[in-house]
């Protein structure tokens, strides 16, 4: 707002054409200055700088709305900010409907947890006809290591919707709106961009899966600092991507070992001091570091503890950090309680992983 032109302002035109005459073209060019020095370069009276001034702040600053305004706002325009439902009531409820349009989210837990589970369930939602509850769109499926499965898509499909997939040929349809990529390097998904961006564009996409971001830089991403970071960039791109689509970008990451002397909170976690801290230090984080943390809108952990799965709210701006007890069934993730347990501290951020070895190791860890 601070570069909108004078001119467009609805000044009148005899105090316009001075503006213009002295080269003040935009309205942070004219508010940069005081009263006087206006006057003294207009060469006009302090009644007129005034009025001119007052004119150029209110057209320039935004205007106040209340929380009933935007709650209004938002039922008007839901096509913007929509929410792909992932069928979890528990979840969505915390959610406020789902998965946000527009924005990234991320799953994050070890091996074999149930990420790549929850991706195809979440495929076949967004294909899914609107009448059924789905998104009636395309999916473009970025299957970095090779985990996904036609077979595994179908019979979730089959088991989660059978009044839908029981139709002739509506398997072979769901299937075809699915559209599977495999970069085999960091580069390769790098060049795939913006062919992935053409066909956002055109093909009425309605979600996007990075599966797995982590998986891109294995080997090469390395605990410390850097000047830059190897998936800045791509960040950025899909974070951009999913606000001008209007889409939700779904990336599933991996977890690696803890240093001991590592913090297990980020900076958008409250700080909590508690005595017995290290009873939920599972020595485990997510993988790609802090500045990947906060640059994902959405951030849910899925974690395995005493024998049970658990699927956590740990980042999210409009959801208290909540637990919610889950498995893997033929139907894909289904919650076996929709009240989420309330969770504070390092407990939310803590990644259990009982029963599971696929980890990412740094230095003398392994």
């Amino acid at each position: 707002m601070a570069n909108k032109r004078i001119t467009e302002m609805g000044l009148p035109k005899s105090i316009g054409h001075i503006f213009a005459a002295r080269n003040i073209i935009t309205a942070k060019d004219a508010l940069s200055l005081t009263e006087f020095e206006l006057m003294e370069l207009l060469d006009v009276g302090l009644a007129q700088v005034k009025s001119a001034l007052a004119l150029i702040s209110e057209m320039t600053s935004p205007r106040y709305q209340t929380v009933q305004t935007l709650l209004e706002q938002r039922m008007k325009n839901e096509y913007l900010t929509g929410h792909l439902p992932t069928q979890l009531k528990g979840l969505d409820a915390a959610l406020c409907g789902g998965l946000p349009f527009g924005a990234l989210t991320e799953l994050v837990g070890p091996s074999g947890i149930g990420k790549t589970q929850f991706c195809l369930k979440l495929s076949l939602l967004a294909a899914l006809p609107s009448c059924y509850g789905g998104l009636d769109g395309h999916v473009i499926y970025i299957d970095v290591e090779s985990k996904f499965s036609s077979r595994r898509l179908i019979e979730i499909g089959i088991n989660s919707f059978p009044e839908v997939f029981c139709l002739e040929g509506i398997a072979k349809e769901m299937a075809g709106r699915i559209t599977v990529l495999r970069p085999g390097s960091l580069t390769e998904f790098t060049e795939s961009l913006q062919e992935i961006k053409v066909l956002v564009l055109q093909h009425k996409v309605k979600l996007l899966i990075v599966d797995s971001m982590a998986a891109l830089v294995s080997g090469e991403y390395e605990q410390g600092p850097q000047r830059q970071h190897p998936l800045g960039w791509h960040i950025s791109f899909l974070k951009s991507l999913a606000e001008f689509s209007r889409i939700p970008v779904v990336m599933t990451n991996q977890v690696r070992s803890r240093g001991a002397n590592q913090i297990s909170q980020y900076i958008f976690q409250e700080s909590i001091v508690e005595d017995d801290t290290e009873k939920f230090d599972s020595r485990l984080v997510a993988a790609l570091g802090i500045h990947w943390a906060h640059a994902v809108n959405i951030r849910l952990v899925l974690e395995s503890r005493s024998g049970q799965r658990f699927i956590k709210v740990a980042k999210s701006p409009m959801s208290p950090p909540l637990a919610f007890p889950f498995q893997v069934t033929s139907m894909g993730i289904i919650l076996l309680n929709d009240d989420g347990v309330e969770m504070a501290g390092p407990q939310i951020n803590a990644i259990d992983h009982q029963g599971h070895s696929d980890i990412i190791f740094h230095g003398d860890e392994r």
